[in-house]
């Protein structure tokens, strides 16, 4: 836009300038009279919203950045519960058909109940490894995001690329290392001024020995499957429920140990930090003693009471003896005379 020569305080004839307001439809309306437009005493009115001016976008929030398998992490909690739901129902599953076998030994088995115990023993099997895959990898999404804010808060940058961390976590074999190292990580990273929580480690401890038993404890269940003897198969059964009932252990451990590294316990709840106040003024009473009075004070009130008869008799015996003194000087005088 130019300027305008004529200066800012001119009065309105000395400008060479004015405003005008025109139609939205000015361009496209024509004049019905060819000569000069008559002007209108009337305040300038429009018939819809003018589209001239500065315009005001409206500002749309910046979308949060994509994190790798983050509709994963966020239903972590919901899979772990699920999987330890789905584990324990196929140990209570093959713990029925323990009882069946049992009962087979004398008895014939109606082939339906046989039917439906073979159906709940594999659908619950299948069911498990799918909901403890899923499981998995949520908790890989989780651990990530839980990498970066870490080493965010220290101000720094996660070392460990995700192609690193999914690979320590998902190989068979590996995992059984890598996952308590990079959650041993997570807590100590963001502590570099301050120790690390004591009882966090001690957790973390505690889900790595429990991560190590279950696979190992899985790895014998897969091999057990190979015996050829009834004896063994039927072992082989109760073993099974043994290693569902440790699978069940295992997911609520880690969803424990994920709760604990987030401030939280096993039931979600917000843990209230304590803080201890030293303690520098002696301690002062707010309510006086309470000392033991009764037989006491009696025995003091009777002692004194009696020391009190005492004198008063030790001062009467001194009064006879000086009355009788007296007299018997009197007599002595009268004899004299």
């Amino acid at each position: 836009m130019l300027l305008s020569p004529a200066p800012i305080d001119a009065p309105a004839e000395r400008r060479n300038y004015r405003w005008v307001a025109r139609r939205p439809d000015q361009r496209t309306r024509r004049s019905s009279t060819s000569g000069r437009a008559r002007r209108s005493a009337e305040t300038p009115r429009y018939t819809e919203m003018p589209r001239w001016g500065l315009s005001d976008p409206q500002v749309l929030p910046a979308a949060a950045p994509q994190r790798p398998l983050g509709a994963f992490a966020q239903r972590a909690e919901a899979l772990l519960v699920a999987t330890a739901v789905v584990f324990a129902v196929g140990c209570l599953a093959e713990l029925g058909r323990y009882g069946i076998l049992l009962r087979n030994r004398t008895r014939l088995v109606d082939p339906l109940l046989l039917t439906v115990s073979d159906y709940l023993v594999f659908i619950s099997a299948l069911l498990g490894l799918a909901v403890a895959l899923a499981a998995a990898l949520a908790m890989l999404g989780w651990l990530i995001e839980a990498r970066r804010v870490a080493y965010e808060r220290s101000g720094r940058r996660d070392p460990r690329s995700v192609r690193t961390l999914a690979l320590g976590c998902l190989v068979p074999g590996v995992n059984l290392v890598w996952p308590g190292v990079f959650l041993t990580e997570t807590v100590t990273v963001s502590a570099q001024d301050r120790p690390a929580d004591a009882r966090v480690l001690r957790a973390i401890r505690i889900w790595w020995c429990a991560w190590v038993f279950g696979a190992i404890v899985a790895v014998a269940a897969l091999l057990w499957r190979t015996a050829d003897s009834l004896q063994a198969k039927a072992d082989g059964v109760m073993f099974t429920a043994f290693t569902d009932a440790t699978a069940v252990g295992v997911a609520l451990l880690t969803l424990w140990l994920m709760r604990m590294i987030e401030g939280r316990d096993l039931f979600g709840h917000t843990k209230i930090a304590r803080r201890w106040v030293v303690a520098v003024d002696p301690r002062v009473p707010v309510i006086e003693p309470v000392h033991p009075g009764g037989a006491a004070e009696a025995d003091r009130l009777d002692s004194v009471s009696s020391a009190e008869r005492g004198a008063v008799d030790t001062g009467s015996t001194e009064d006879q003896d000086n009355d009788s003194s007296a007299v018997n000087r009197e007599h002595e005088e009268v004899v004299a005379k």
